[in-house]
């Protein structure tokens, strides 16, 4: 340790990682299903120091304590918390916490770094996720609605300070320690630019907090020990997972939706309409799911008074990109809906032309008859 380095008291490492498992989840059979098992109750998230008028859960998630694991970091081990949350629009969330008091701020940024590289997909232990996510699975399953394996998973890393051994305000903060490469995760002295750029989405309350943002790391230092600002950090992630797999699975829809509109295109005259009416109504519905889950996804959190934690909250949607996502998700519903509009115009057409043609044939029927009459 350098002369002077400052050391961190009290403080812990936050890996969180997100997978969307089913099209929903069924929070009360969840926690049912663990009173069940642990004989302890589940209990909601919230917000531990936001009154609920000012920011809460639209659906508050419900969160589980699991049996801790051994990490492997260093030379040594050490054993972490695990909490899971899930959330009623099919997202789970894994949270590992790593203790990370007494040490030097150099040897804190040394550990935040050993537990992102252990729990990476060739890190040591990056088989705890799976394992996790098999036990929840396995658990949980009668409460998930529709459940289905998706490739799409987020990941985020937070270092949160309690104390320092000296007492600090968020600008002394700053001045003493070097919150670009615990940021960045690099060893290497980095541009002046780079570190602007890092440090851009700071935010303090109080003189005494500070939260720094980027796209997969955050730094809090929260002498009060709130945990308001990392759950917001956890909500904007659970909504990017979600976002992510209905813009995926609008991306495999639409070139299916081409294939069947030409299929049905080629088909006689007389089944046109029928097939046209039943495309339609398969892309209405599927506007329909994907419209209410996204509506779901955007009420996660519900922002109306606390203007700090609405800063920090929008700041992590734009650094997520979620809204990006969403943008994207919301032009190809437009395609979509576009799409089964001119269906039911097809399928409208097409039962008119076979009503005249109908018409048409009766009535030179009629005439026949008519004729033979005669």
């Amino acid at each position: 340790m350098n002369p002077g380095e400052l050391r961190v008291a009290s403080g812990s490492i936050v890996a969180y990682r997100l997978f969307d498992i089913a099209y929903a989840i069924d929070l009360p059979a969840a926690e049912k299903l663990w009173t069940e098992r642990s004989r302890a109750p589940g209990t909601r998230a919230r917000l531990s120091a936001t009154p609920p008028e000012a920011v809460a859960f639209g659906v508050p998630p419900v969160e589980l304590a699991l049996e801790p694991v051994s990490l492997t970091l260093g030379a040594g081990s050490v054993r972490a918390e695990i909490i899971v949350r899930f959330y009623d629009f099919g997202v789970v969330t894994f949270a590992v916490r790593v203790p990370a008091g007494d040490l030097a701020w150099s040897d804190y940024a040394e550990r935040m770094n050993e537990v992102d590289r252990t729990l990476r997909e060739d890190g040591a232990d990056a088989g705890v996720w799976s394992r996790l996510l098999d036990e929840v699975q396995g658990l949980f399953a009668p409460a998930f609605v529709r459940p289905a394996k998706s490739a799409v998973e987020e990941d985020y890393l937070i270092g949160i300070v309690s104390a320092f051994n000296e007492t600090l305000t968020a600008e002394a903060v700053q001045r003493r320690i070097d919150l670009a490469s615990l940021l960045s995760g690099e060893r290497r002295a980095l541009s002046e630019g780079a570190r602007q750029d890092l440090l851009r989405q700071r935010f303090s309350y109080y003189t005494d907090d500070l939260v720094v943002l980027t796209w997969d790391r955050a730094f809090i230092y929260e002498p009060r020990q709130d945990s308001d600002v990392a759950d917001v950090l956890e909500v904007a992630n659970a909504q990017l997972v979600e976002m992510r797999y209905y813009d995926e699975l609008l991306d495999a829809e639409l070139p299916r939706m081409y294939d069947l509109i030409e299929q049905t295109q080629r088909a006689t005259r007389l089944l046109a309409s029928r097939r046209f009416a039943d495309l339609a109504r398969r892309l209405s519905g599927l506007v329909a799911e994907v419209t209410e889950l996204t509506e779901r996804v955007d009420n996660a959190l519900k922002v109306t008074e606390d203007v700090y934690l609405a800063r920090v909250y929008a700041a992590a949607l734009d650094l997520l990109r979620v809204s990006v996502v969403g943008a994207a998700v919301d032009r190809k519903l437009a395609i979509i809906r576009e799409t089964y509009a001119a269906l039911y115009q097809e399928a409208s057409a097409a039962r008119a032309e076979l009503m005249e043609a109908i018409i048409v044939v009766l009535i030179l029927v009629e005439i026949v008859l008519a004729l033979a009459k005669l």
